[in-house]
């Protein structure tokens, strides 16, 4: 299962993707859980020992080597490879604890003009490597989905767009929709998050009609700013976010 996670910053995207990748390495999947978010902060929801994320430094800011690796130099355009071997730069970044490995990708920042510089285009070849590995993987994104190319879109099994029953959320959800539309993505559903009431529900249904609604979350005050999942293994959150996940897989199962 390879599940690429969007939305809105703050609508509950890097808890959804956190729990997701627990629930699947308690079953001994072994997944691969990728943070391509500039806010960087999947590996605390994911409780990872401290020692292991206090140096990391996420790949979008090696720009240089990133851009070497594509044949060039760091803001530079021309010539550049499309396709660069990454499975070195996989093997030396990948951090593993819990039964999950997490690759730090964030984000390049190219003032939000999508450019297909040498930088992103070995982040994007990342990406892709792991969507076509044979493993569990949870993408944790943007809501822009700067790192889907077509090519990884076509690969990747569906994207679960997260939001809450507030306009600012809501608004952003028709965006995704079209973004991953025009990248060959058809499999969509949307989740709602901080969902307390039907009418919630409702009105996030009704906001995109176009894609259904696979299901709510709803307000859990065990969790910690600081450590998403820490001390809530018997928590409705995880009952509720399993629930999600067998729904998730019975829908695909079921298109496949």
């Amino acid at each position: 299962m390879r599940i690429a996670v969007a939305g809105k910053g703050g609508v509950g995207k890097t808890t959804v993707s956190a729990g997701l990748c627990l629930l699947l390495a308690e079953q001994g999947r072994n997944p691969w859980a990728v943070d391509a978010d500039p806010n960087n902060c999947l590996g605390y929801a994911l409780g990872f020992r401290q020692d292991l994320l206090a140096d990391v430094t996420p790949l979008s800011e090696m720009r240089q080597m990133l851009a070497e690796q594509a044949g060039s130099s760091a803001g530079q355009g021309g010539m550049f490879t499309l396709n660069p071997d990454v499975t070195d730069i996989i093997a030396d970044y990948e951090i593993n604890d819990r039964d999950i490995s997490l690759l730090v990708m964030g984000v390049v920042d190219e003032g939000g003009t999508g450019c297909m510089c040498p930088e992103n285009a070995t982040l994007r070849t990342i990406l892709r490597e792991l969507v076509h590995a044979e493993r569990d993987l949870i993408v944790d994104m943007v809501a822009g989905l700067e790192h889907l190319g077509r090519g990884t879109a076509q690969a990747v099994d569906a994207l679960l767009i997260i939001t809450q029953p507030n306009r600012s959320a809501l608004r952003t959800v028709p965006r995704i929709h079209k973004l991953a539309e025009d990248i060959g993505l058809t499999r969509m559903w949307v989740l709602g998050n901080n969902v307390s009431r039907a009418e919630e529900a409702d009105r996030i249904q009704h906001s995109i009609p176009q894609v259904s609604l696979l299901g709510t979350l709803g307000h859990y005050p065990e969790l910690q700013d600081d450590d998403v999942f820490a001390g809530v293994s018997g928590s409705n959150l995880k009952s509720d976010l399993s629930q999600i996940l067998t729904k998730l897989e019975e829908q695909l199962n079921g298109d496949a």
